[in-house]
């Protein structure tokens, strides 16, 4: 007789369910709970075959499945990588994920883990090839779905916004909104009006910054206007009465607090005064330190600026940033000239490069990355840099200057260089070619 019983293996089986919005979640017995008891009763149904259902929850009410990022399904594939789970139960191929990437990343992952998948109402096995089949049109039609949606959705944008409705976001200076309107704010439009009335005069940004922290005026956030906020304001095209969609421009339900008389004259004097239209010049003109200088007292970084005078002849500075964009009495360093401070910068590199001390670093340095340097090729490179170095274009002085000084540290009365150790190796490897191509 024989007294060998074949033994069910047990497979371990997880429900998943999700909800878009969080409506009706507070409901005793709501779509969560109508997903899971569908779920349960097949996994009922297939007790026979070894499956039961593990003890923990895998329910995310109010995500979207258009993404990954929800916290029941992070947890449930935390499980599924320390093989707690065999069996993946959904109510519907939608409840797991509505877009085909990310679904060919979730399959990818269930079947490093030997993990299938099932839904409810949608009989399939993620292990055969028809399966996977099946699964890829349902869920290409799920997203097919989804993105209609989604055009509805920008479409009623569109078309509100062409009615000259506002759809929310940042609310402007001057307005307030009442039943979804824009309603002027008067001592706030007066502001805008102030701030447009200055600029078609032919003030900066920089004096506005100045003029509105002496007036106490503040921006909608409650805070001190900078210059960017400024250029918001003086950008946006609301003032006028408009509401924008895209680059079009339509008639608003709300009233202009600006007349278009104002902003065509305050907008022809941006055109060669703008942030933009500055940084577009600043490229053109050389600026050893940008990004490694910084002003002492405040700790911001100090941005290249330019101005012609006498004639057309350029000035640099260097600025720290609180001046620029808060007003020059916020910053007792303000503004430098350039060619002060990357004179003192540019003494101290190539001192530096002349120092038997640095010499011996920057080998060293070369030879942990690189075994075939010579040290005779690195001596006579420093030694020859040094006297061509005005001849170097703008460009290779500040790449040089960049790879060898970490920090420029201004105030006042004082300039502050910090030197970059980490820099010589790069530098060793490439005055060994220096020193062949002088060889030649």
């Amino acid at each position: 007789m024989n007294n060998n019983k074949q033994v069910t293996p047990k497979v371990r089986c997880a429900i998943y369910t999700r909800k878009s919005s969080d409506e009706g979640l507070e409901m005793e017995f709501n779509s969560l709970d109508a997903q899971r008891e569908s779920c349960e009763a097949y996994i009922t149904s297939q007790k026979s075959e070894g499956w039961f259902l593990v003890s923990d929850h895998y329910d995310d009410g109010g995500f979207s499945g258009g993404t990954l990022e929800r916290p029941a399904l992070k947890r449930l594939m935390a499980d599924i990588e320390a093989g707690r789970i065999n069996v993946i139960v959904v109510y519907k191929l939608d409840r797991l994920t509505r877009s085909l990437m990310d679904f060919a990343k979730l399959v990818e992952r269930f079947d490093q883990q030997h993990v299938t998948f099932v839904s409810v109402t949608q009989s399939f096995n993620t292990t055969t090839s028809m399966g996977r089949l099946t699964l890829n049109i349902l869920l290409s039609f799920a997203q097919f779905e989804r993105e209609i949606a989604a055009e509805r959705i920008r479409d009623k944008f569109a078309a509100s916004k062409r009615r000259g409705i506002w759809m929310g976001g940042h609310l402007p200076l001057g307005y307030e909104v009442q039943n979804r309107k824009l309603l002027i704010v008067p001592d706030e439009a007066e502001t805008v009006r102030f701030i447009f009335r200055q600029f078609a005069e032919g003030a900066s940004g920089t004096e506005m910054v100045q003029t509105l922290a002496d007036m106490g005026a503040k921006g909608k956030n409650g805070n001190p206007m900078d210059k960017g906020y400024i250029y918001r304001i003086l950008s946006n095209r609301i003032y006028l009465g408009e509401i924008t969609h895209g680059q079009e421009a339509f008639p608003g339900e709300h009233e202009a607090i600006i007349d278009r008389e104002t902003w065509d004259k305050v907008h022809q004097s941006l055109v060669t005064h703008t942030p933009r239209e500055r940084s577009s010049r600043r490229v053109q003109s050389p600026a050893i330190l940008k990004g490694i200088v910084l002003c002492r007292h405040c700790n911001r970084a100090m941005s290249p600026n330019y101005t012609r005078k006498n004639g057309g002849r350029l000035y640099r500075y260097y600025t720290c940033q609180t001046a620029q964009k808060n007003g020059y009495a916020r910053c007792p360093t303000r503004s430098m000239p350039a060619g002060e401070i990357e004179a003192v910068v540019i003494g101290q590199v190539r001192t530096m490069l002349k120092s038997p001390e640095m010499i011996v670093k920057a080998w060293q340095a070369g030879a942990e990355e690189d075994g075939d340097l010579i040290e005779r090729d690195i001596i006579e490179a420093l030694q020859r840099l040094d006297p061509v170095w005005e001849e170097l274009f703008p460009v290779e002085q500040q790449r040089l200057v960049q790879l060898l000084v970490a920090q420029v540290y201004v105030e006042k009365h004082d300039v502050q260089v910090h030197l970059r150790a980490e820099g010589l190796g790069t530098l060793a490897r490439e005055l060994q070619d220096i020193g062949k191509e002088y060889r030649r």
